[in-house]
């Protein structure tokens, strides 16, 4: 099945995009990295989409827009839950929820059915969606009811977002994509704005209530060498956050087209679920290129994401 490939593929994809932006957001703030990934993103579209044609139309531009206004939430929602915590529950409770909303969606809106075998690969699917987000923690704590609310309204804002781009017409192509990424941008910059003028009031304030302390230095010329080269470092990092949330955003609207591809070649409900799949690119690539260790249950998840795409393609 066609789905069952694209929206695979689009997870590793978009796996792929999350480490980019993950690397990033170490290195610049992570609303700045999202609205620098969205630009590139949307950057990106504009030049190719004249070559690859689609409708632009009133419609499919509002759905599309709609689409990243809940992305863009359910994003924000992320990232607060996990630096919440516990990952370790928190973080597959997000996939889970992201895969079960457009299911449902799916089963129950859209008609969709499924012989025995697919229902047995979706089932499979899900539990691969849980071991593969499975982030495995020492000495993990209950999670907060604050936390668990963040994850299920993250994985709800995901699943929105699959249901709302599944509305669009399959004759625009991939234009509704420049309507989410322009929101995105706009919503990111907005947001990362505020949220300097803030810390500049703060810097401001915090500087305007310290004492004099200019009683000179023992070594000025030292002091001015060093912070010169801590200058100097500060920009080289922001410079390689920015460069590394640009590339981001060109991974993510790829994995982006290959999941609405997904979704419209098929059941949203198959492409909804694998494509929940996404951790499974990031701890491949932090693997490879981090060296970071994959936890004997993330390969088990890995085995059965497999095993339930095969099921999936077969024609289940």
């Amino acid at each position: 099945m066609l789905t069952a490939v694209l929206s695979l593929t689009g997870a590793l994809v978009y796996g792929a995009a999350d480490f980019l932006g993950g690397l990033a957001a170490k290195r610049i703030s992570a609303i700045l990295a999202t609205a620098l990934g969205a630009a590139s993103g949307l950057a990106m579209l504009l030049v190719v989409l004249p070559f690859l044609g689609g409708a632009w139309t009133a419609g499919d531009l509002a759905w599309g827009a709609a689409a990243g206004v809940a992305g863009t939430i359910a994003i924000g929602l992320l990232y607060a839950c996990l630096a919440i915590g516990p990952m370790s529950i928190l973080s597959p409770l997000t996939a889970v929820v992201s895969a079960i909303t457009p299911m449902a969606w799916g089963l129950v809106v859209g008609g969709e059915r499924f012989g025995p075998l697919g229902a047995w690969a979706l089932a499979l699917a899900l539990v691969a969606v849980v071991l593969v987000g499975f982030v495995p923690e020492r000495g993990a704590v209950r999670p907060s009811a604050r936390g668990l609310l963040m994850a299920v309204g993250s994985g709800a804002g995901i699943g929105a977002y699959y249901i709302l781009i599944a509305q669009t017409a399959e004759a625009s192509g991939l234009v509704p994509l420049a309507a989410t990424r322009g929101v995105t941008m706009v919503l990111g910059f907005a947001t990362a704005g505020v949220l300097a003028l803030v810390a500049a009031r703060r810097a401001v304030r915090t500087i305007a209530g310290r004492p004099d302390a200019s009683g000179g230095s023992d070594a000025p010329g030292a002091t001015d060498a060093s912070d010169a080269d801590a200058v100097a470092a500060a920009r080289a990092t922001r410079a390689s956050g920015i460069r590394l949330a640009l590339w981001c955003g060109v991974v993510d609207v790829t994995a982006n087209a290959l999941l609405l591809l997904g979704i419209r070649a098929g059941d949203l409900s198959v492409a909804a679920v694998l494509g929940a799949l996404y951790p499974a690119g990031t701890i491949l690539l932090a693997a490879v290129v981090l060296r970071e260790r994959i936890a004997p249950v993330q390969w088990a998840g890995l085995a059965l994401a497999l095993a339930a795409a095969g099921m999936l393609a077969a024609g289940g």
